[in-house]
């Protein structure tokens, strides 16, 4: 805030000057009325930032999912950074009028670190004159000052042109010498393999559906009917397809993945609306036990949720898929032996917590969230062992904790109101018993199925921008 100084009228000042002054006086007081208000808006701001982020990272039995607060965070962050720069040029007016000095924001604010592959464009800022002020003589250079800003250069289409030039040997005839023409994805076709590949990113990892890309392309002038668009996508799609059976084989010759379903619609011509499918997810994590191989996941389309979708899914898998209780996986299992599943202790405390949630202070409930966050604590101490380790640990720190809840989950049975939401949460415990106590006897095995739940997020977003599917071969591509 700057601290006013109006200038004094003196005993020669005219009828006209004092008039000046008290104007400039009155704006200068409306001017800190403004500030005033906007740096209170400023603090709320930052009050429910505060709130937000203790949501997300303070001590909770359940933490919010990041996605569901990252909105909130943006527009908070957006609205204070814009109210501030409101303030700073208000106040650069004032200083115009009052020649005070406006205080500056902290200097010392968070800046994010800048990766040290970034290429380095350097701009040299010299004096307009090189003069000395006192004695004009030419100065020498004692030092400099340096400061590093992210920059960009936007998005900039080119033209690709391609030269093959002939030859011809001047004693035979008919000899022509040429380079061959490279192969493309769309051959023929406009597109590069680069501009392909940056369809497909934008719209799968950034969630840009196709007819926004095409938007943006329009604003450079370069109009491409949008159907021409999405063939150049299917065409990268179809190039695409041997890298992912060959992931899906190696995933699938694995002892242990993961393995999840989220809905998706599709656009259902003959009804005239939309249908619901699923994507199935199989992924594989070993990071938390030491192991090199990278992680992965890969999607299966199935038009429906039955049994024949999660069969194929799974087709030629055996070993430990860590899944919910979706009941297509317990009927697998059932018909085959080597399929062991292990269950996800996230699911069976969530329904806990939607207890306390929904009915208020329930000493059941919280009990049994908090027995069930005392695995989870030894879980976070023994991340990144090896699984004979983790195995070790759990048996030694944790098996005692798990009987010790079964025993509880046994006799809470036997005093809750028969039909009622907690007796429905202790029986998906009891009932998923076998596949929750996995990871006791498993150091490869984690104690949720979260790595799979991560792994489905960016289909859901794609899903709220792109709200459907036209075709079950668009949903599989």
């Amino acid at each position: 805030m700057i601290q006013a100084d109006p200038a004094r009228s003196e005993p020669g000042d005219t009828p006209h000057d004092a008039e000046t002054v008290d104007g400039l006086r009155a704006k200068v007081r409306h001017l800190e009325g403004i500030i005033t208000g906007l740096e209170t808006l400023v603090g709320q701001l930052k009050k429910n930032n505060d709130e937000l982020r203790a949501l997300k990272f303070g001590k909770r039995s359940e933490k919010l999912p990041a996605d569901q607060l990252a909105m909130g965070f943006e527009d908070i962050d957006l609205t204070q950074a814009a109210l501030e720069a409101q303030i700073e040029r208000l106040e650069d007016e004032q200083q115009a009028l009052t020649g005070g000095k406006r205080c500056r924001r902290d200097p010392h604010e968070a800046r994010a670190s800048l990766p040290a592959h970034l290429p380095v464009v350097e701009e040299v800022l010299e004096p307009e004159s090189l003069a000395c002020p006192c004695c004009h003589g030419a100065p020498h250079r004692i030092g400099e000052t340096s400061a590093d800003r992210l920059d960009i250069v936007p998005v900039q289409y080119f033209i690709r042109r391609t030269i093959r030039p002939k030859y011809a040997c001047r004693a035979c005839d008919g000899q022509i010498i040429q380079a061959p023409a490279p192969a493309h994805v769309v051959e023929g076709g406009l597109p590069s393999e680069a501009l392909v590949a940056q369809i497909l990113v934008a719209k799968h990892a950034d969630h840009v559906p196709i007819y926004t890309q095409v938007q943006a392309m329009a604003r450079q002038g370069i109009r491409i009917n949008r159907n021409v668009v999405t063939g150049w996508a299917g065409r990268g799609a179809g190039e695409l397809m041997p890298i992912w059976r060959r992931m899906r084989e190696i995933l699938l010759s694995g002892s242990h993945l993961f393995v999840d379903e989220t809905e998706v619609r599709v656009l259902d011509p003959g009804r005239g609306r939309t249908k619901i499918s699923y994507f199935w997810a199989i992924a594989r994590d070993g990071r938390p036990y030491g192991s090199q191989d990278p992680p992965m996941v890969v999607f299966v389309y199935g038009p429906g949720r039955a049994n024949l979708h999660g069969r194929r899914a799974l087709e030629g898998f055996a070993g430990v898929a860590q899944c919910d209780g979706y009941r297509v996986y317990k009927s697998l299992a059932e018909e085959r032996p080597e399929l062991q599943l292990a269950h996800c202790w996230s699911h069976c405390r969530r329904k806990f917590f939607k207890l306390m949630k929904t009915d208020g202070s329930t000493p059941l409930a919280e009990e049994a969230v908090k027995r069930i966050r005392a695995f989870y604590a030894i879980e976070d101490d023994i991340r990144g062992r090896s699984a004979a380790d983790r195995q070790a640990a759990r048996q030694e720190r944790t098996a005692p904790l798990v009987e010790s809840f079964r025993q509880w989950l046994l006799a809470t049975k036997a005093q809750v109101m028969k039909g009622s939401a907690l007796e429905e949460a202790v029986n998906y415990a009891l009932e998923h018993w076998n596949g929750l106590i996995c990871f006791l006897v498993d150091g490869r095995v984690e104690i949720d199925s979260n790595t799979v739940e991560r792994a489905l997020r960016p289909l859901c977003l794609t899903r709220k921008n792109s709200l459907f599917a036209g075709s079950d071969g668009g949903a599989e591509n």
